[in-house]
């Protein structure tokens, strides 16, 4: 059975929820093969074979946090060339898109970004895109090289499948050009207790008809373990951070369970939510576009209807 390579994604050896989803969707495919860059693996180690991965390559070396992502992408297309996996699965994040960008020039092979579904096909390794603001889905192959796909977020619920999680050093020769552009700065972001945006199986957003208010948002999001997001109307208005802006020129959030409140549905927004499994809207306007897009509406105020939910949930909580 071929390998699969599949980038970790982790913050100091935990290991994030969309790098167990990219190892269930690998075992699809062939057997799952855990690509570390870091100190911290054997932290790591216990969650990546949990969820199938038979090897985790680890590399260590203090290039991959000094510089940008070119040492990575370097690294792993020596990888490729090594072991030939069946396919590279990355997360679609800022930096791994970046890295599957330049790994697939490096290794000229075939690349596709923000699939929401991979499988095994007769063609080799077939994807499923939302595109054009998700009026459409494509499906596609890879046609030359190996299969470099970067994966959305909650495009699978990770499955545990233990495997042997032998840790396998691997040292990489990187060249000076991969060193070219240093990090000369970095700050944590500020936790807010909630879940990050992107990787959110609940996601709660508010627009313009908070009126610049979100607090019935977050007591709301927070009584259903939700991450907040807002509109463009509302980031442009400067009521809430650009960082939690969903929508075209935003970020892309693809959750289990999706709720509205006061936004119109403008298709810039529609861009960023639409493929949500399951979509709930609250706004006081029956005729808003959001409402052709839901699969449960509510017409009202959501300075009404968010407070009353909130505490029914929280009563059914205890």
């Amino acid at each position: 059975m071929s390998e699969v390579l599949v980038l970790v994604e982790h913050v100091d050896g935990t290991v994030t929820k969309p790098t167990l989803e990219l190892l269930t969707i690998a075992r699809r495919l062939g057997e799952p093969s855990a690509v570390f860059f870091g100190s911290e693996v054997e932290a790591a180690k216990p969650a990546l074979a949990e969820f199938g991965a038979a090897k985790i390559y680890h590399l260590d070396d203090a290039a991959y946090g000094e510089f940008l992502v070119v040492p990575k992408a370097e690294a792993l297309a020596q990888l490729v060339a090594d072991k030939s996996p069946a396919a590279v699965l990355v997360p679609a994040t800022l930096e791994g898109k970046e890295i599957a960008g330049r790994l697939s020039i490096k290794t000229e092979s075939g690349l596709i970004t923000d699939a929401v579904d991979v499988q095994a096909g007769e063609g080799g390794v077939e994807t499923t895109q939302s595109v054009f603001a998700g009026n459409f889905k494509v499906q596609a192959n890879v046609t030359k090289g190996t299969p470099i796909v970067a994966v959305k977020p909650n495009s699978a619920a990770p499955e545990a499948a233990p495997a042997a999680g032998d840790v396998e050093a691997v040292t990489v020769e990187l060249s000076e050009v991969a060193k070219s552009a240093k990090i000369t700065a970095s700050k944590p972001r500020e936790s807010t207790g909630r879940p990050e945006l992107t990787e959110a199986a609940v996601v709660v957003a508010g627009g313009r008809g908070t009126g610049g208010d979100f607090s019935q948002v977050e007591a709301f999001a927070d009584s259903i373990g939700a991450a907040v997001g807002a509109s463009r109307a509302a980031v442009d208005s400067g009521w809430y951070p650009h960082s939690f802006q969903i929508g075209q020129t935003g970020k892309t959030v693809s959750p289990q369970l999706y709720v509205a409140n006061g936004i119109s549905g403008a298709i810039q927004h529609r861009a960023g939510m639409q493929t949500s499994k399951t979509i709930i809207a609250v706004n006081k306007d029956e005729e808003a576009p959001i409402f052709e897009l839901v699969d449960f509406g509510v017409v009202g105020d959501l300075k009404v209807v968010l407070p009353q939910a909130t505490e029914e949930i929280n009563k059914r909580k205890g």
